[in-house]
């Protein structure tokens, strides 16, 4: 079977996708890809393309992890454990430390709280193992006053995720993802990857840009203080000082951060977001849960990454700058290229992962693309 182009299932109303994707491997030999869309609760995209990935491969998607760690606090918001307009404090008292005791559950998980970063670089067992780092950032002056501004928490959302999931429920997140999220619905997608799946995972690999895409990372401003922090925070060791934070270092593997760690397919993706859309064969919260979560907090010049951005309560929402869905739609890209996201509005549940890493950071502007095209179709 040719690696330059795509192989399993595809609706014939959806053929179309098909086409787009197998010109995208001619056109670029070095891309491989999975694809899995569900419309309404029905499969109706299942394909992968080139050398490096097959249906059953999982590897790590970065920051779309997100997404998924956030199908956790729907559940808890869903059950009342949790509200959006009450103080963290009421949860994790140390939290009210340094002018934080108003700091709101919403303004926490919308990257408003002005904790993007720790103040010190500390080692990478207090990501792996999140207690240490959250009673940091629990003891710490925000960088700005908490609601004023909101700036990316890259890797810091994960760990404030984490904490109050132990907070709320008295487990680990990775724990509460398998035994209510991952498991009942037998998704490809783990928050914390066991050891016997290891024989399926992929290494995440490094960005192959053009000539002309390498000088425009090269021109990008540099310096930015809080930005170099952000993806320093952690001292992986010499052994794992290339994979450092990546899901190729296997203690993060088997951790699963919540902000950077979760390991899976398309598959699993497309699957657990459209158990976040109405008429859900096992929803995972209420249809009002989670139009309170997409409800947009934060829009506007992201502090952090110095690029229009916008989030509601965890997940990204579309924005001129990434149009991947409709005003309603909820998701999360990742720094690889991942993208998956539920679009209540055409019942899309959407995951797509590329190998290696896509310029230029964030979603593949492929995906995007794709993700356009099949709103067309599913609307038509």
């Amino acid at each position: 079977m040719s690696a330059t182009r795509m192989h399993g299932h595809v609706d014939p109303r959806f053929a179309p996708i098909r086409e787009m994707l197998d010109g995208f491997l001619v056109r670029d030999p070095s891309l491989s890809a999975q694809l899995c869309v569900h419309v309404r609760g029905e499969r109706v995209i299942d394909l992968v393309g080139g050398e490096s990935l097959d249906h059953d491969s999982v590897t790590g998607v970065y920051s779309a992890t997100k997404g998924i760690a956030a199908l956790t606090i729907a559940r808890l918001l869903d059950s009342r454990a949790l509200a959006l307009d009450a103080p963290v404090a009421e949860h994790w008292p140390e939290f009210a430390d340094a002018g934080k005791d108003r700091v709101t559950v919403g303004d926490l998980l919308s990257h408003r709280a002005g904790l993007p970063i720790l103040d010190d670089v500390v080692p990478l067992d207090e990501l792996t193992s999140s207690a240490p780092a959250a009673a940091r950032l629990a003891a710490q002056l925000p960088l700005w006053v908490p609601g004023t501004a909101f700036g990316y928490h890259g890797i810091t959302i994960g760990i404030l995720i984490e904490e109050l999931v132990r907070r709320v429920e008295g487990r680990e997140l990775r724990d509460a993802h398998e035994a209510e999220i991952r498991a009942p619905r037998d998704a490809d997608f783990f928050i914390g990857l066991p050891a016997s799946e290891d024989h399926r995972y992929v290494d995440v690999r490094p960005m192959r840009p053009t000539e002309e895409q390498a000088a425009e990372l090269a021109s990008r401003p540099q310096g930015d203080p809080v930005l170099t922090r952000m993806f320093a925070n952690f001292e992986a060791g010499d052994e794992w000082s290339e994979s450092g934070v990546s899901t190729n270092n296997p203690d993060v593997r088997r951790a699963g951060p919540a902000g950077i760690g979760g390991v899976g397919s398309a598959r699993g993706l497309a699957r657990l977001y459209s158990d976040a859309l109405p008429g859900a064969e096992r929803p995972i919260a209420s249809q009002e849960t989670f139009a309170a979560m997409r409800q947009m907090r934060s829009w506007g010049i992201d502090r952090t990454l110095g690029v229009p951005n916008a989030f509601g309560t965890v997940f990204m929402v579309p924005q001129p700058r990434q149009p991947f869905g409709s005003h309603r739609a909820f998701g999360h890209d990742g720094g690889g290229g991942a993208l998956a996201f539920a679009d209540p509005e055409t019942g899309v549940a959407f995951g797509y992962i590329p190998v290696p890493m896509q310029y230029p950071g964030g979603a593949d502007p492929r995906a995007v693309a794709i993700a356009r095209e099949v709103r067309a179709l599913a609307s038509a």
